[in-house]
């Protein structure tokens, strides 16, 4: 009855636990939820002051595909500021949030049969969306004691000939790890030699805690074969409004443009005019939100490390903890399932983020830290 190619579409599990946890939530039961990657603040006051001005001043009506001349110019020079890497607007395309950019370039590039090298465990949709082109998926795994970063003696045996993209996402999620510099020059060097793209998920990459934010933008020779996807949705606690953009070459832009064209059409204008705003207005906001993830993630980081059976790498960036729940004895789905039910505690299998996540759970910490003293308390009672 339905197209072949939906066999090949995945999911975001942490949609469905988040409905199983709302669920039981209507059955009178108190569930923290640790399962969902969306900060628990508001979006600044100057940001939806912005897109009230926006709605009365007329910003209702179709805009370009990809995106409204205005912002395309501000996105471009927030780039250019922020990563020193000179951005002109049409290398800018803006989207209904930030995974257009990453299901259209696949679609863009990838031919059936092409490989795409992507991280493991690495968010879901990286993996679904390859197969759902024909493309084959070579995971690269992230392990724990690498710190979740990419070990690339590894990485060189998975390109070859047939590599048309790799896709890299530093701060990580699932695991809070970030990408070095040294990391990020040894990925370069192999996408030039083997020709291929750079696809770099950089959406979390002013929630950072331990040093600065490496982008593939400080690799000026990578610039023409790399499309740098971002969003508003982490950083401006944003999830809502669906706001996100790439940049890429100019060539590249037109066709995710005309991909738009034939899907969405273009990104609310007013939503457009409130992103302007949260790039060039006060910043104050998402930094004191930064400082309490900071401060969130070394308290579920040490409580978690004082729970018989787990252990946990404190990360570097985004707002998740991955920890290592094997001296539980219990798969990751088993000990995912247990809490939830016994516990009232939604986290996340490791395994919802690919192969190489057993073994480990994915908790955000995008919850106050009330809630995570809570859950952690759960938790140690049932293990």
């Amino acid at each position: 009855m339905f197209a072949e190619r939906m066999k090949r579409l995945g999911t975001e599990t942490a949609f469905e636990v988040l409905a199983r946890a709302k669920a039981m939530e209507a059955e009178g039961r108190d569930v923290v939820h640790l399962e969902i990657g969306e900060p628990d603040f508001d979006t600044p006051s100057n940001i939806i002051d912005a897109a009230v001005k926006a709605l009365k001043d007329g910003f209702t009506h179709y805009g370009p595909s990809a995106g409204l001349p205005e912002a395309r110019k501000v996105f471009a020079e927030h780039i250019t500021k922020d990563r020193g890497l000179k951005v002109d607007p049409e290398n800018i395309v803006i989207t209904p949030g930030a995974k257009p950019i990453l299901f259209f370039s696949i679609i863009a590039l990838v031919d059936e049969g092409d490989e795409v090298i992507y991280p493991n465990p690495g968010f879901p949709i990286y993996e679904s969306v390859i197969n759902f082109v024909g493309g084959k998926p070579v995971p690269i795994p992230l392990r724990e004691e690498n710190e979740f970063s990419i070990d690339i003696d590894e990485l060189k045996g998975l390109f070859n000939e047939k590599t048309k993209l790799i896709i890299i996402n530093s701060p990580q999620n699932p695991t809070g790890g970030v990408l070095s510099e040294e990391d990020m020059k040894g990925i370069v060097e192999l996408a030039i030699k083997y020709d291929a793209w750079i696809l770099s998920d950089e959406v979390y990459s002013k929630i950072i805690y331990d040093g600065q934010h490496v982008s593939i933008y400080n690799f000026p020779e990578a610039k023409d074969r790399t499309i740098l996807l971002e969003g508003h949705s982490k950083t401006y606690a944003m999830t809502g409004w669906r706001l996100g953009y790439g940049v890429m070459p100019k060539e590249l832009a037109d066709h995710v443009a005309r991909l738009q064209t034939n899907s969405t059409s273009c990104t609310a204008s007013f939503i457009q005019m409130a992103g302007i705003e949260a790039l060039t207005g006060p910043q104050d906001e998402s930094r004191k939100m930064v400082a309490e993830f900071k401060a969130r993630r070394d308290l579920i980081v040490d409580g978690l490390n004082e729970i018989p059976g787990i252990k946990c790498l404190r990360p570097k960036g985004a707002f998740y903890v991955f920890p290592n729940i094997k001296g539980t004895g219990k798969s990751s789905k088993e000990l995912e399932n247990l809490l939830l039910e016994e516990a009232g505690v939604a986290g996340l299998s490791g395994t919802s983020f690919g192969e190489y996540g057993e073994g480990y759970l994915r908790f955000s910490y995008a919850n106050s830290q009330e809630n995570i003293k809570k859950a952690l308390e759960r938790i140690k009672e049932v293990l």
